[in-house]
């Protein structure tokens, strides 16, 4: 999920303040180390990891049996699995920290990708290929790019005897491009919390914007996510015959009601991280969007501005909770009344908003006492967002400057999930990392002819090098 629900328009209108161009690199030579990262690479995309045919269990021990080789001991590698899905395991490694009294730092990276079909595709989704400047694959840009940086990183620390100050943990976990799988991430929080006990956690979901010409523009760090939250609607009826129809009419009732959830809007709302975002955003913009940005990071209040932002679809969704229909139900036979009909209501919620608050606000927008409202399961609590620690932001950018010199750093909240729902609530704050890109088309991730800028892939592996090094060394 590098940069997922961010939209190609996201950050598109910044000024570009970097001569950095996202095919500038990559045609030279691989070096030594680049070419044994790129097999690991190769490796996780061509072990199909998908929900329907994959495994991340036989990912998860290539990527062990690599870690072992470069010395780490069998204490030092744990892998997971449940009876119940042999084939959705993972593994956590542990790089010992010299400090007694720093807590460790994690890195968490999913295994699982979206399905792929061959007939559907320009090339094989489950074959790395390097053309024209880019890697193509399923798995390219969500999240086996990170993965295999994570895994060479730690190889390389080994090998070279690197002892941080901080203990580094990696898991690699499975389950988290599909709700009703097994989540490795969720498991871990609740069943092995001492093991991936940590300080904080980098995460995919952040990421960097190239424009047309390939030149980066901005890099983003996700700072924290909106939560998930699914509702049954559903309305009830005698029914009867279809020859004799009256306005009581279960299908009628329900759909009045989605209307009313259509309509409805939810407050807008700030955080630390999108009145950060919209600051720094809207300062590197000089159309009436920017200045709208920078006006509701100075006053949420300012009407004016809210009605623009509210204009670009994905500025609406960060600015507050958002409710949709997703699926559709009713009748039981076509000549007949319906007896019941119902609808998926999939709400979005800002960091610190409730279950309950959202199903209250829902059901006084509808307004019908007919309408029937059942959060479904996973129900998740009040998740505080992570902060904006100094201790974590300083170093992602001061190491950013170097790597991306006049590239700014922006804080962003996703408009999705990822893991980082389920650390969050047991204290791990999580955050999505900078370092690779996408240009304005993005990176097909969920989608077709997935694919990933060569030069991103070992500009961005470099710069994440160096900031775990950073990270793990500042306690």
């Amino acid at each position: 999920m590098i940069g997922r629900m961010l939209g190609a328009g996201l950050l598109a209108g910044l000024v570009a303040v970097s001569g950095l161009a996202a095919g500038a690199a990559g045609a030279a030579e691989l070096r030594p180390d680049q070419a044994r990262f790129r097999e690991i690479y190769k490796e996780l995309v061509e072990t199909n990891t998908t929900l329907s045919v994959g495994s991340c269990t036989q990912a998860a021990a290539k990527m062990g049996a690599r870690l072992k080789a470069a010395g780490f001991a069998d204490d030092q590698l744990t892998y997971y699995a449940v009876p119940e899905h042999p084939k959705d395991g993972g593994l956590v490694a542990v790089l010992p920290g010299s400090s007694r009294t720093a807590k460790a730092m994690l890195l968490l990276g999913h295994l699982d990708v979206v399905e792929a079909r061959r007939a559907d595709w320009t090339r094989d989704p489950f074959v790395l290929i390097e053309e024209n400047g880019y890697f193509y694959g399923r798995g390219t840009a969500d999240m086996k790019v990170i993965d295999a940086t994570w895994v060479d990183m730690l190889i390389r620390f080994k090998e070279a005897r690197y002892v941080p100050k901080r203990t580094i943990k990696l898991a690699l976990t499975c389950g988290e491009e599909t709700l009703a799988a097994f989540n490795g991430a969720e498991w871990l929080a609740k069943n092995r919390r001492a093991l991936i006990d940590a300080e904080f956690a980098l995460n995919e979901g952040g990421g960097g914007r190239a424009d047309a010409a390939g030149k980066l523009q901005t890099q983003g760090v996700q700072v924290t996510e909106k939560v998930v939250q699914q509702f049954r609607m559903e309305t009830t009826n005698p029914g009867g015959h279809s020859s004799v129809p009256i306005a009581d009419n279960a299908i009628y009732q329900l759909a009045q009601a989605l209307l009313k959830v259509r309509d409805h809007e939810f407050p807008l709302t700030l955080n630390d991280t999108t009145r950060a975002f919209f600051a720094r955003a809207g300062a590197g913009r000089s159309d009436p969007m920017g200045l709208a940005m920078t006006a509701i990071a100075r006053d949420p209040g300012d009407r004016a501005a809210e009605a623009r932002l509210n204009g670009d679809r994905t500025f609406h969704s960060m600015l507050r909770t958002t409710c949709v229909a997703t699926l559709l139900d009713g009748g039981h036979a076509e000549n007949a009344l319906p007896q019941r009909a119902g609808a998926n209501i999939n709400c979005r919620m800002f960091p610190g908003s409730t279950m309950e608050a959202t199903k209250a606000e829902l059901e006084a927008a509808i307004g019908d006492a007919g309408v029937r409202l059942t959060p479904l399961p996973p129900i998740r609590g009040k998740p505080a967002p992570a902060a904006l620690d100094p201790k974590v932001m300083g170093p992602i950018e001061a190491v950013a400057a170097k790597h991306f010199p006049g590239v700014p750093v922006i804080p962003t909240m996703s408009t999705g999930a990822s893991d980082a729902i389920y650390l969050t609530p047991v204290g791990i704050a999580t955050y999505g990392v900078p370092g690779f890109w996408s240009g304005p088309e993005g990176s097909g991730a969920h989608g077709l002819n997935e694919h990933m800028s060569v030069a991103s892939v070992y500009a961005g592996r470099d710069y994440l090098t160096d900031l775990v090094k950073a990270l793990a060394d500042g306690g």
